[in-house]
């Protein structure tokens, strides 16, 4: 009985590892250019693909810097006049630098200048520098930005796909941020 209880376990185990292996995406060749919010792929070229328990003894040893690239909710057009419009906090992993909107598979070269501008300041300008790219499950923004991210040069990227839903999900605290600031805007809030 034991041993049809325990076959019984281990094949559907290996029933639900196979089914999602399959649901998981190809790498595409460029970037993802729509429909961000669907299942990612199970790697990356050139960069390392980290577990939450890898994200977390990352971070609890400080050897990497975060970047968070969840996109931000735009102020909404034509609010009345006198209408006081409050950016919606972003909780993320502690210490990240959130560079919203740099996900995109196409980005505006005021967007791209963002993203490299932030890289430098999160970096010291170490290109070998450890960074960490994530954004939440299923999200394409933190695909696309860690591969941009080697694009540029980097050398030492990781993606970590489950983002802050698998963070929050194994237990593990997040915090309040606010979005790094863009040439002309006020400067960063704490993080």
């Amino acid at each position: 009985m034991k041993e049809t209880l325990a076959g019984l376990i281990l094949a559907v185990f290996t029933f639900i590892v196979s089914t999602s292996a399959q649901e998981r995406p190809p790498e595409p060749d460029g970037y993802r250019m729509e429909d961000y919010r669907a299942p990612v792929p199970a790697t990356l070229a050139g960069a390392r693909v980290l577990t939450t328990a890898e994200a977390e003894a990352i971070w609890r040893a400080k050897a990497a810097v975060f970047i968070d690239v969840m996109p931000r909710a735009p102020k909404p057009q034509n609010l009345p006049e006198g209408t006081v419009w409050r950016d919606k906090p972003r909780p993320n992993i502690p210490g990240s630098m959130w560079l919203p909107d740099t996900g995109y598979g196409k980005l505006a070269a005021a967007t791209e200048d963002y993203l490299r501008r932030g890289l430098v300041r999160a970096t010291t300008g170490n290109r070998a520098a450890l960074v960490v790219v994530y954004c939440q499950a299923d999200c394409w923004m933190s695909w696309n930005a860690a591969k941009r991210i080697l694009a540029y040069g980097y050398s030492n990227v990781a993606w970590y796909p489950e983002g802050t839903d698998g963070w929050e999900r194994a237990g593990l605290a997040v915090a309040q941020s606010q979005p790094e600031p863009r040439t002309g805007e006020e400067t960063a809030l704490p993080r």
